[in-house]
Order: structure tokens, then sequence, then C-alpha cells
């Protein structure tokens, strides 16, 4: 009796064991558990030149070193003023009349008179001394009285005084951007009659749109980088004309609180005349790089990296180096493989070796924890 209590106890204490582990199945069954896939969106990497556009707005033509001021040495009464402001000329082009005070006359007059005389009596002292009837030393002297009054008559020459009435011509091509005297009025020595400005003189580059930078983006800035102007109107946004970077500036406008960069770009007969308003994209950092998107590179404690999707249907992290932003685009620098696509979007959920299905298509096969996995990189 009591053996068959004993035989009956263990039959219902094993029943429930057996259950259980009918339930859970085999080991080997657990194992082949399908592994998560994760399905993602890939781009083809790139690499090629790009840089960070920094934008500046500025004035075409007020550059200082651009612009020539036209005056005369001596008191002077415009007799007829030929051009006006805006107006585009020609070197050589006739730009103002004017009639010389007449003190400055008379004194031109005189330096003719006196270096006439001085040369005369050079040559009354020269004969005397041939004939052993003047002395060395008044040779000496009139030699010194002829050279002085010729270099006296050279200053009025340079003066431009003449008989006192001159015509002022135009020493380059250029655009008259400011008229200070008109025509009857009489200017002092040395004052400003009009202002003319240039872009290229010489064959040296000269800035000719000035703009107003950030002084945090200065640093980034160098004379030679690309830059591209178009006008702020709506007729002229469409316009865009290619330049170089001249000129930077070191230090802050009070005024404005921006840093002047001065860029050179061929205006000619553009619409961009002397004043238009213009903004620009400076290219700064530019060089050549693996060109990504910014929803591409994540970042951990390891620093910035991207994942890549290999043959073998998994992600492959690289870790990269960010060297330029341009707005919505990196240039890196780090060990990627242009034969592989770049996971853009889904790489949130990735890590090393993960399996991936690209832009939503049937998973990988050899895809299962028992297959061959591939050389991470």
């Amino acid at each position: 009796m009591r053996n068959n209590r004993i035989r009956l106890i263990g039959s219902l204490t094993a029943a429930p064991v057996a259950v259980v582990i009918a339930l859970m199945g085999s080991p080997a069954q657990a194992d082949e558990a399908p592994v998560p896939v994760t399905a993602v969106q890939t781009v083809a990497l790139t690499r090629g030149p790009i840089s960070r556009p920094v934008h500046a707005y500025g004035v075409v033509a007020v550059s200082a070193s651009n612009v020539t001021t036209i005056d005369l040495p001596y008191i002077a009464r415009i007799v007829q003023m030929r051009v006006q402001a805006g107006q585009s000329v020609v070197r050589g082009a006739p730009l103002f009349v004017v009639q010389a005070d007449p003190a400055a006359v008379v004194a031109a007059a005189q330096a003719r008179s006196a270096a006439q005389l001085a040369n005369d009596e050079l040559a009354r002292t020269q004969s005397l001394f041939d004939k052993s009837l003047a002395t060395r030393s008044q040779l000496a002297t009139a030699r010194k009285a002829a050279l002085d009054a010729r270099e006296a008559l050279a200053a009025q020459n340079q003066l431009g005084v003449g008989n006192g009435r001159t015509t002022v011509v135009a020493p380059h091509d250029g655009v008259v951007t400011q008229v200070s005297a008109g025509q009857g009025d009489q200017v002092q020595a040395g004052a400003a009659i009009l202002q003319l400005s240039a872009g290229t003189r010489g064959g040296d580059a000269q800035p000719n749109v000035t703009l107003g930078v950030e002084s945090s983006d200065i640093a980034s800035i160098h004379r030679g980088d690309s830059v591209t102007v178009s006008g702020l109107s709506t007729a002229l946004q469409s316009a865009h004309i290619a330049g170089r970077v001249v000129m930077v500036g070191a230090a802050v406008d009070p005024q404005t609180q921006l840093v002047s960069v001065g860029a050179n770009v061929p205006t000619g007969p553009s619409a961009f005349i002397p004043g238009t308003r213009v903004k620009a994209d400076i290219d700064t950092q530019a060089g050549v790089h693996w060109i990504v998107p910014r929803s591409a590179v994540l970042h951990d404690a390891q620093g910035d990296y991207v994942f890549q999707t290999g043959s073998d249907g998994k992600a492959h992290r690289a870790n990269v180096r960010i060297v330029v932003e341009d707005d919505g685009r990196y240039g890196v620098e780090g060990p990627l493989d242009a034969t592989r696509k770049l996971v853009v979007v889904g790489n949130y959920e990735l890590h090393d070796g993960a399996p991936v299905r690209i832009d939503g298509g049937a998973a990988p096969r050899d895809s299962g924890p028992n297959a061959k996995q591939g050389p991470a990189q």
C-alpha cells in the first residue's frame, strides 16, 4: 500500500515537468529564433570639393583703395564741368575745365621769364669768360642761377598752370562716384573736386566690393577665397558674379560692428554699378573630402561615425572626422569604402554588424546567428 502511494506521488510530480519541457522546446530550437533586421535607406558615397560658405552683405565700389580723388595744386575757378556723378568715363576723357587764379598765372609767367633771363645771363658770362673778361667764380654763379631758374620753371610746369586755362582729363577708366564742386566755383589748392573709382588698374586686383562679416567668421576667411556676389534687388537676385577675396580686415567697424572684407569681381558692363547693394557667399575651408549628408553622421563617446552597408547585408561602422560643414552636408575624412552605400535613415537603431534591409526590401540572406560573419570595417 505504501509503495503504491509513493509511485502515485512520483507520477504526479513528474507530469508538470514534462509539460514544461515540451512547451519550452529543445535548446537547439531556441537558438534558431529570427534576429531583428533593421530597415534603412542609403545613398551612394561621393568624394569631391566642398567648402563652408560665409554669408555677407555689402556694396559695390566703395573701397578707399579703389578711389582716386581729382584735385588741383593751385587755386582755380571751375569754368566748365564736363561730367556728373554716376557717369562712366575712359582714360583721357575731359572731366572739367579750370581757369587758374591770376596769382598762379603770374607766378608761372615769372618763372618762365626768370628762366629765360638766367639762361641769357649764363650765355653772356660764358662769352666773357672765353675772352678772359669774366672770372671763373662769375661763371659758376651764372650757372647756379640758370639751374635754379630751370628748377623753378619745372615746378610751375608740374603744377600745370600753363597760360591759366586747363582741361583736366581722367587718369584711368572708371566711374565718377562723387562731384564736390560745381561750375563757377572757386576751389582751393588741394581741395577735392571729384572722385573717380575703378575696378582693376595696372593688372593688380583691388577690391571693388566691400563686404561686412561677423567677427566670429573672419578667422576662416583668407585672401584668394572664392566669392559669389548677387544683388539684393529682385531684378538682380538671379545674377551671380564670381570673384576673389583680396583684402581681409583686422578690426571691427565701430558703427556696423562687422569686419570689412574686400573682394574683386569683374563688374564690367554688368548691372552691378557702383553703389549697388549686394549679398555674397564666401567659400572658406575649401578642400576635397568625403561628402555625406548631416543625417548620416552620429556621435558617441568614441567620436563621430557613420554606417555603411556591405554585400553581406550588415551594417559596418566607420569612424570619421568632420573637416568642413556646408549647410546640410559634411566634408569628412575616415576609412570609408566608396563601393559601399551610406546609411542615412535608420542608422540610430544600428550597431556594428547589425543585419539591415535596404529601402524596405527583403531581409538579406544568411542573416541568422549561424550565418558566416563578414569582416567589419
